[in-house]
């Protein structure tokens, strides 16, 4: 691979601006394919055969009225109540919120807080009317039982005239108003019967009602104090709904604050998919600063940059152009971004670091970058398809939308790679000696830049940095493995609290219209009004009438409201055929807090009991059941990736480093970088420790999408670090060097390149910790804490440690399974046998003028 990899950057020196030129080809093809075939992004996150898609879209079948996302408006006005002028203009807006596409309907919250109290007065009402009707009743049957009497006594006349005077007049008499007092009580007798039935309809309906009304609680959607819960359904879930009827929506509602009115509008209405944020640039501006120190040379910084930047743009450029084939996630090109502009500065800062030593010892400029090439390039290949390799695994995950964002990922760490490989050495050949500031030039004994005095030889700084540190790690390295480990499994113990979950309203800026919204409807309708829970109910019969429709809701409403956790229960939607009722089940914790998992738990496991006790089959969706159920697939499905992952590193390390022990210590590093990730990530986003300070204004459950990302993300730049610092080990040792001096050796060479890296790769992850997008603020904290814990203390601190213990057992491995396994040469044994041998070498060819 290392010879291969000379001859291509050997032509790509040669031939430097042919290279930029089909680079910028590229670039400008990718973005015209962007702005040609690009859609929209969305938020939507699908699990296909999840439960509570498939309620969902039962719910859609049977009550459209009652699908489709919501998005959330509070209203609030300083005058205690709405005013007649404030009504008016509120009237307005609703009315220019439906004309909008998407837009199904606006509930009106000064409708639906007047039929609340008219329900309400109408069962004081109905209370009134049963006992007025039951009075009649009683009066009713005493006349009833007055008129038997009279029939009774009517009957004994008959009797005793029949008996004793049968020719008496009287008798005719009494018989026809015995007759007619009989058929009078037959009719008041059906009557009664008729009233006795109504009154018990009457009864029915007001216990029904009662029960309804009960299950409500205290919901309002209107306050005494001035603030009206608003809500605007759309006709898809909100994650789907096109971000210019959004905008629009916002738009419409300034109308509001002229009339007085404060209008804050929910995450589901605000949230944003752009991909660059100023946090970004920061990282970036940061990771320049980091370069500058590093290299000592603004143009030697400006390379990794610019093949970054390049890589980047390509990358995106095209996934955004594959959008005109698949909807993508809001999520999928910010995590490319971040992954890309880290990768691509670090594997070009490999190769110009590489370079840089080299001229300085001497070199011929087009050898030295083919060289460098065939040495750091393959480095580089390993690193990036280690990369690859574990973002590509994401797809094995239940949710697709991982599976995407790890192949665009991929992809993106792929040109990063191809830019690293092809563009790097054009532009080195292009800068010549202005890669190394005059000043280094001469520091190093150099006349003039390119030019040593004669019989003069530089001298390779990289040759005396970190060797005190690793001498002082590896003279007590059992203490400093135990400190180490000491130190990884204090930060890793917030872990052991981990809670998964996806963001909300309460996770945006302290200053945003969706964190206001939020905060609003916690503290004036409930924290549940947040995320309520939408319960399905399938009748085994559908319901004769709509009093038959009360009764069964009134069942399942009392039946719901036992669960614990549960606040309210509200119906909403009754299918044509009477056959369907869905619900929102308004809990008494917020959707992202823990009591509210506990809730839906509850409510999973009493679905069948509920069912079986109101004849009917029970399903739970909505969003905060998706996040719930998404969470806890997405933690079901970490333990089989991380094996994955690690069976992964142990066969590629192995094949690399040709031995069993550095496989089995490199993955152990990994896995307390990222318990350590882990840790501190928990700390911040679910404690709220430093919240203040890194913008975390609410805590709340960990992102549920971050621990299978981090591993994979982590694994493959832990093995970045491990190539780069422990293969300069493996080379020392081949060379003839013992273990032990090949371990202080490889890290003088390998230290600062992996120290700038980590420094660089940190700063652009960090740069997203204040990203606008909130979902990707946990993953770019976790990465930074990741990068610097597994470079720093893993991979410079503990690795030379544990190396340094071992000795020569370090590199012992069966004879059998070295034959077997293929030889990647990465050290680039080969290419210095080609050109021990004069198979290749330097080429006749001027320096670029500096």
């Amino acid at each position: 691979m290392a010879l291969r990899l000379h001859h291509l950057g050997r032509w790509c020196a040669t031939h430097a601006k042919r290279v930029l030129a089909l680079w910028l080809v590229v670039l400008v093809a990718a973005g015209a394919g962007a702005l040609t075939f690009g859609h929209p992004m969305t938020n939507e996150i699908s699990v296909p055969g999840s439960r509570f898609e498939a309620v969902l879209d039962d719910l859609q079948t049977e009550i459209p009225d009652a699908a489709g996302g919501f998005g959330t408006v509070v209203l609030h006005t300083d005058e205690g109540e709405f005013t007649p002028q404030q009504r008016r203009v509120i009237d307005k807006v609703f009315a220019e919120w439906m004309r909008e596409p998407q837009v199904k309907t606006v509930i009106d919250p000064f409708d639906n807080q007047k039929t609340l109290d008219d329900s309400r007065r109408e069962l004081v009402k109905s209370k009134k009317d049963i006992a007025s009707g039951q009075k009649e009743l009683d009066k009713a049957w005493r006349k009833i039982s007055l008129g038997q009497g009279q029939v009774d006594y009517g009957e004994a006349w008959i009797d005793y005239f029949e008996e004793n005077d049968p020719d008496s007049p009287m008798l005719a008499q009494i018989r026809t108003q015995v007759t007619q007092g009989k058929e009078d009580l037959r009719t008041g007798k059906a009557d009664y019967a008729k009233g006795e039935r109504k009154l018990a309809s009457g009864r029915t309906q007001y216990a029904a009602g009662t029960h309804v009304a009960d299950g409500a609680a205290d919901t309002r959607f209107v306050t005494d104090d001035g603030y009206a819960l608003t809500q605007i359904q759309f006709e898809t879930n909100t994650n789907s709904v096109d971000p210019e009827v959004k905008e629009a929506i916002v738009e419409i509602g300034q109308q509001l604050a002229d009339a007085g009115i404060d209008a804050q509008y929910s995450v589901e209405i605000t949230q944003e998919n752009k991909l660059v944020g100023p946090g970004e640039a920061v990282g970036l501006v940061i990771a320049a600063i980091v370069l500058m120190i590093a290299l000592g040379s603004l143009v030697a910084a400006g390379l990794p940059i610019a093949g970054a930047l390049l890589g980047v743009g390509v990358g995106l450029a095209g996934a955004m152009a594959a959008t005109h084939f698949f909807d993508m996630h809001a999520m999928t090109p910010a995590l490319a971004l971040m992954l890309g502009l880290a990768v691509g500065i670090d594997y070009a800062l490999f190769i110009v670091n590489r370079h840089r030593t080299q001229i300085l010892d001497g070199r011929e400029m087009t050898d030295s970058i083919a060289h460098a090439v065939g040495t750091a390039g393959s480095a580089v290949v390993v690193a990036g398809t280690t990369v690859a390799i574990a973002l590509t695994a994401l797809v094995v995950t239940p949710v697709p939308l991982l599976g995407q964002m790890g192949l665009v990922a991929a992809a993106t760490v792929a040109v990063a790679v191809c830019v690293a490989l092809t563009l790097t050495p054009a532009l080195l050949h292009l800068v010549g000696t202005r890669v190394i500031s005059k000043r280094t030039w001469a520091k190093h004994g150099y006349e003039r830049p390119g030019v040593a005095p004669e019989g003069a030889e530089g001298v390779d700084a990289d040759d005396v940095f970190g060797a005190g540190y690793v001498k002082g790690v590896t003279r007590r390295p059992a203490l400093v493995v135990l400190l180490v480990i000491a130190l990884c499994g204090i930060i890793a113990l917030p872990t052991l609290s981990l809670r998964l979950g996806l963001p909300d309203g309460s996770s945006e800026p302290a200053e945003s219209t969706a964190h206001k919204a939020y905060v609003q409807v916690d503290e004036h309708f409930g924290a549940g009004a947040n995320g309520p829970v939408i319960a399905v109910a399938t009748l085994d019969e559908a319901a004769k009438d709509d009093d038959a429709v009360l009764v069964r809701q009134s069942e399942v409403v009392r039946q719901l409201q036992n669960v614990g956790g549960v606040h309210a229960v509200i119906p909403f939607g009754v299918s044509d055929d009477r056959k369907t009722l869905a619900f929102q089940v308004v809990t008494d914790a917020g959707p992202a807090d823990a009591e509210t998992s506990e809730t839906v738990r509850l409510l999973n496991a009493s679905a069948g009991p509920i069912g079986k006790a109101t004849h009917s089959q029970i399903g739970l969706t909505g969003q905060t059941v998706a996040n719930i159920e998404i969470s806890e697939q997405l933690g079901d499905a970490l333990p089989p990736y991380l094996a994955i992952v690690i069976g992964l590193s142990l066969v590629l390390l192995t094949i690399v480093f040709r031995s069993v022990l550095v496989p089995l210590v490199a993955t152990a590093g990994f896995l307390l970088s990222v318990a350590a990730s882990f840790g501190a990530a928990v700390a911040v986003y679910q404690w709220g420790w430093l919240g203040s300070v890194l913008g975390v204004d609410t805590p709340g459950p960990m992102l549920s999408f971050m621990p299978i990302m981090l591993i994979g993300v982590l694994f493959g730049l832990a093995m970045d670090y491990q190539m780069f610092l422990v293969s300069g080990m493996k080379e020392a040792h081949a060379h003839g060097a013992d273990a032990r001096s090949a371990v202080r050796s490889g890290f003088t060479h390998g230290s600062k390149v992996v120290l700038a890296a980590a420094l660089i790769m940190a700063s652009v992850f960090a740069g997203f910790i204040f990203a606008h997008l909130t979902m990707i603020r946990p993953i770019g904290f976790a990465l930074a804490v990741g990068v610097l814990v597994d470079a720093l203390l893993v991979r410079m601190t503990l690795t030379p440690a544990v190396m340094h213990l071992l000795g020569e057992s370090a590199w012992w491995m069966p004879r059998w399974l070295d034959r077997i396994l293929p030889n990647l040469d990465v050290e680039g044994t080969a290419l210095e046998q080609a050109e021990a041998k004069g198979e290749i070498g330097s080429e006749p060819e001027a320096a670029p003028a500096s």
